[in-house]
């Protein structure tokens, strides 16, 4: 097979071109700018470009496939080549149901949690020693790439509600056909592309419709909006509830309580343990036994920027985390603080998204960041300018949010100063942005932290 990438240095689209290059797929790709860890990557299994650019002298007849991505855009002159021509153009999710069309499908879907659920799965799937491929949209311990695509029977999806391409303006979820879902939870979310909360919620049940008729999904039912989004749903597959798995923290550390056992965990906060308890339904349904479960998530340790220790001295500890949408900011402050009662709690969030940064949509913040003792909102200027927003000040973001207490920064260095003038000592840390901090360290930002709290 001789399949070409348009826009390869993507996060998803180089983990599938070096997947596919390992199954022995003839890979080539191109890009207009590639970085770090794409790049190296790209290097290491020989798919890297060798020059910048888009050309359609690299679209010919032989081709049996061109997959799509979001960051080309739809007059690229490849994929005009590729048309004219008449070939097969996928986007990547199309692709991926291509290559698994025989297998059983597993899709994670919701608006949070999707990622710790998914790696949840395939870190107790090979703990199993069960042979599965997959997809997932982090960095996990003990996998080499987010994707992989083999002749295993068992495929495990995260299932991302944006956009399949600039071609396909159809939800990436919508395309895999579960035979097995999940909906985690439903929180509105990319306003650019779905303008209203109601639009951003039929995407669910269209998910629901998407499914085999003889598949089985578990849902939260503990969400308002996924109950709903279920109590509507008139397709003919199993619909099975679930709630948080059962736990005891004591002394800043989790506890699943199972059997008469107390199983210590690495990672913590409700949200997690609502993830877990999926995550074992999911996994029963492969042919995972209970204790087979409990023995392997207990050395899980979540996946890379999900609530990820930085760094920790006595009485004080320093997180990142990926968290940006309203959802997962409160899920993320409220874990923190409720594993860590006795601590207060600097949270800083960066707003980066196109749909945080819309006046529209920063009401939905409001409340998000009260369980924090000092609540920072940061936003880079130039990510405004990058977006083509109008930028605003800082009583808008303060009455978004409804916390008088909020303090405001749009410069990265001052952001820093601030920072390394608190005593952690008896405080927590916890960093959240999908973005950089204007290219804060945030390693150095910990170290300096850990070492001066006294």
């Amino acid at each position: 097979m001789r399949v070409h990438f348009i826009a390869v240095g993507g996060s998803a689209m180089h983990n599938l071109a070096i997947a596919l290059k390992l199954k022995g797929f003839n890979v080539s790709g191109s890009d207009d700018a590639i970085v770090e860890p794409s790049a190296s990557r790209l290097k290491k299994h020989g798919i890297f470009p060798n020059e910048m650019g888009w050309d359609a002298g690299r679209i010919h007849p032989e081709l049996d496939a061109v997959i799509l991505g979001m960051h080309a855009r739809a007059d690229n002159p490849e994929l005009l080549k590729a048309q004219e021509l008449g070939l097969k153009v996928y986007s990547y999710p199309e692709y991926i149901y291509e290559q698994s069309k025989d297998k059983l499908r597993v899709v994670i879907g919701g608006s949070h949690g999707k990622t710790t659920i998914t790696s949840m799965i395939l870190h107790v799937l090979q703990k199993s020693g069960i042979d599965f491929d997959y997809l997932v949209g982090a960095q996990l311990a003990g996998f080499e790439t987010m994707v992989r695509i083999t002749d295993a029977k068992i495929i495990v999806i995260e299932g991302d509600e944006y956009l399949s391409s600039p071609i396909d303006r159809r939800p990436k979820f919508h395309l895999y056909h579960a035979h097995v879902g999940v909906i985690s939870g439903i929180a509105w979310d990319h306003i650019n592309v779905f303008p209203t909360f109601e639009n951003y919620v039929e995407q669910f049940s269209l998910f629901l419709k998407s499914m085999e008729p003889a598949g089985t999904l578990f849902f939260n039912q503990d969400d308002e909006i996924v109950n709903s989004v279920i109590n509507t749903d008139q397709s003919s597959i199993e619909k099975v509830g679930y709630a948080a798995i059962e736990s005891i923290t004591k002394q800043g550390v989790t506890y699943l309580l199972h059997q008469e056992r107390e199983i210590p965990l690495h990672v913590f906060g409700a949200h997690n343990l609502y993830n877990m308890q999926a995550a074992y339904l999911v996994c029963r349904q492969l042919g995972v036994d209970e204790q087979g479960f409990f023995d392997a998530v207990s050395s899980f340790r979540g996946a890379a920027r999900r609530l990820e220790l930085l760094g920790s001295s006595e009485g004080t500890s320093v997180y990142k985390d990926f968290a940006h949408s309203p959802s997962k900011l409160k899920a993320t402050v409220q874990a923190v603080k409720e594993q860590f009662p006795e601590r207060e709690l600097v949270a800083v969030i960066e707003l980066h998204t196109f749909s945080s940064l819309n006046p529209d949509f920063l009401s939905e913040y409001k409340g998000a960041m009260d369980r924090a003792d000092v609540p920072v909102v940061y936003i880079d200027e130039k990510t405004f300018k990058q977006k083509q927003l109008a930028p605003y000040e800082e009583d808008t973001v303060k009455a978004a949010f409804g916390n008088d207490k909020l303090i405001f920064f749009n410069n990265c260095e001052i952001l820093d100063e601030f920072l390394s003038c608190i005593n952690y000592k008896g405080k927590n840390l916890l960093l959240m942005s999908s973005g950089n901090f204007g290219g804060l360290n945030l390693e150095s930002v910990a170290e300096r932290a850990t070492a001066h709290a006294t």
